[in-house]
């Protein structure tokens, strides 16, 4: 029988009452779990020394979206306003460790902060609010029920010549939008694959990642199992993990 990836997921910080929490939401565990293998939760120690002790249990990184904002100074500019969110731990716990996984030719894949962290980590910039850009859309979720905030909010334009062109056969396909910051500049070694209608990158992949890299702004793990996209992106995802499994036995 053959056995299931195994994919790390690395934790928020999150304070409950007087104490910090390692957590990852739910959402992602679920998705995960049942479309591409058992997940194992990473503390965020920002302690690359533990990391390295256990990335050869794993078979793929799976960076997850999140409350918090990327701290700016790792891409080069001031203090955010009054009231962002931050997470140093999970940032000084993944932004190293997205260099380790591409070294090691583990795939890796990132949803809306994990998108942005893969940027900032290779020498991208974000913009911290994208709303308030001339000519450019809201992408913050409604205060509105769940289904709503994670329901189809615009369209997004496929390159040519991209894996989520040759996986959809498709030029457009609608996604969901829970965001206010994204890409600004693009590291180097990333390809845009999609973007929204004002020209925020939605997708890109990581060029020199041996099996799998790849990110996207929108929240594939909601309805991950109905959504086209969601469906194509896990598969790929799940098949590049299963085939790092195997050549790690060979090894």
């Amino acid at each position: 029988m053959q056995k299931r990836p195994l994919i790390g997921m690395p934790c928020d910080i999150k304070r409950i009452g007087k104490w910090d929490f390692h957590a990852v939401g739910d959402k992602y565990i679920q998705a995960v779990q049942h479309a591409v293998g058992d997940v194992i939760l990473l503390p965020a120690l920002a302690d690359q020394t533990t990391l390295a002790r256990l990335l050869p249990l794993l078979d793929g990184l799976f960076l997850t979206g999140a409350y918090s904002n990327i701290e700016p100074h790792h891409y080069g500019e001031g203090a955010s306003r009054d009231g962002t969110l931050h997470d140093p731990a999970r940032d000084g716990t993944t932004l190293p460790l997205i260099h380790t996984v591409l070294e090691m030719g583990m795939p890796l894949m990132g949803v809306c902060r994990g998108f942005q962290e893969i940027n900032v980590a290779l020498g991208g910039t974000l913009h911290q609010h994208i709303q308030e850009l001339p000519g450019h859309l809201d992408h913050r979720e409604p205060d509105a029920p769940i289904e709503v905030q994670y329901g189809d909010a615009h369209p997004i334009r496929i390159l040519d010549n991209t894996l989520l062109k040759n996986w959809l056969h498709t030029d457009t396909v609608m996604v969901n939008s829970l965001h206010q910051q994204g890409v600004k500049d693009l590291a180097s070694g990333l390809t845009i694959e999609a973007v929204a209608p004002d020209g925020i990158i939605e997708a890109f992949r990581i060029d020199h990642a041996r099996l799998f890299g790849y990110a996207v702004q929108w929240h594939p793990e909601w309805q991950y199992d109905q959504k086209a996209p969601s469906i194509a992106i896990f598969n790929a995802y799940r098949e590049a993990c299963e085939s790092y499994h195997k050549l790690k036995q060979v090894e």
